[in-house]
């Protein structure tokens, strides 16, 4: 997978600055931060490339890049900016004898693989993942709904998801697992934002369909509902029509609300084993609708890691988003 800048169609080598360098827009992108964040700190800080050409705009290399890195970091941590500035200035700003720091040198970008600073474990992931993660680190909201948004314009909500938020998450909650209580603040941040992504990029509710609805729904005592958000988005954005009921819904409610629509296909989410249940599955596969002698039943996906070892016979666990819709769009447009 190639990773891109964001303002074209022309790959990053090995996760730099293009021959050139950057432009100030493509910084801030990289960053998670504003554009106009990247020049105040330029001109309050002195944290402006180190090289200027006469009649061109300013272009960021490698070496300006790692020290507004290092500053995203710095601040990240609650430290103040001009303080922040100082230590990025003396870390990472390089002598004719080459870096004053070696230790701040090792932080510098070298490939995609690097942490650039944000102190997450993301690995070989896209770009965009990295300025996300700051965005959440600082719980900046304005420039973490700015890029999450570019990102589904972008790639559309099944790839956003799948190549850029989904990764960003998961570095979070492994961020969350090995550092005790702290950065829930971050994950619980980063969800909502992600959320309130999701539903100001999905069209709006398609008109139901008889014998054409999608009901999606957590299991009860189930509250992961940002996969079944971005499923629903999805579907939505290829003219499905949804009822979606998101988290922990009662068995006597899901069982009413597959009863009043008469779906064509029902996606029940689990995230955990102790949630899903097959008995539940088998009874909202068995249910009947309609006239005597035309009588249906809905297509159940079994949706979520919970169903893993909790196969229930003849019903479908599609692995991914994409996979999920793939099959539900036939079984609303056999």
């Amino acid at each position: 997978m190639n990773a891109y800048t964001g303002d074209g169609d022309e790959p990053v080598d090995d996760g730099g600055p293009r021959r050139g360098g950057l432009t100030t827009g493509e910084v801030a992108r990289r960053l998670g931060v504003a554009p106009t964040t990247v020049r105040t700190w330029d001109r309050r800080y002195g944290l402006g490339p180190d090289a200027h050409v006469d009649g061109r705009h300013r272009r960021w290399t490698a070496a300006d890049l790692a020290r507004l890195e290092r500053m995203c970091a710095l601040t990240a941590t609650g430290l103040p900016p001009a303080e922040a500035a100082r230590l990025a200035r003396s870390e990472e700003r390089p002598t004719a004898a080459g870096p004053r720091n070696t230790d701040a040198a090792r932080r510098a970008p070298t490939g995609r693989r690097s942490r650039a600073g944000s102190g997450l474990q993301l690995g070989d992931v896209r770009q965009e993942c990295r300025g996300i993660a700051r965005a959440a680190l600082r719980l900046d909201a304005s420039a973490l709904d700015e890029l999450l948004l570019a990102a589904i314009a972008e790639h559309g909500l099944v790839a956003a998801w799948t190549e850029v938020i989904v990764p960003t998450l998961q570095a979070v909650g492994r961020k969350w697992e090995t550092s005790g209580e702290k950065y829930v603040e971050v994950e619980h941040f980063l969800s909502w934002h992600v959320s309130g992504a999701l539903r100001r990029a999905a069209p709006p509710a398609v008109e139901d369909r008889p014998g054409s609805t999608t009901v999606l729904a957590c299991v009860p005592g189930e509250n992961h509902t940002l996969p079944l958000e971005v499923l629903s988005a999805a579907l939505t954005e290829r003219g499905v029509p949804v009822r979606m009921f998101g988290g922990a819904l009662p068995v006597e409610s899901l069982v009413a609300a597959v009863r009043r629509t008469g779906p064509a296909a029902v996606g029940l989410w689990s995230q955990s084993r102790t949630t899903a249940s097959r008995p539940l599955a088998q009874h909202v596969a068995a249910m009947e609708w309609g006239v005597r002698g035309a009588r249906r039943r809905p297509v159940v996906l079994t949706l979520g890691p919970g169903w893993a070892g909790q196969a229930v016979a003849g019903l479908a666990r599609p692995s991914g988003l994409a996979e999920a819709v793939a099959a539900l769009e036939p079984s609303v447009y056999p």
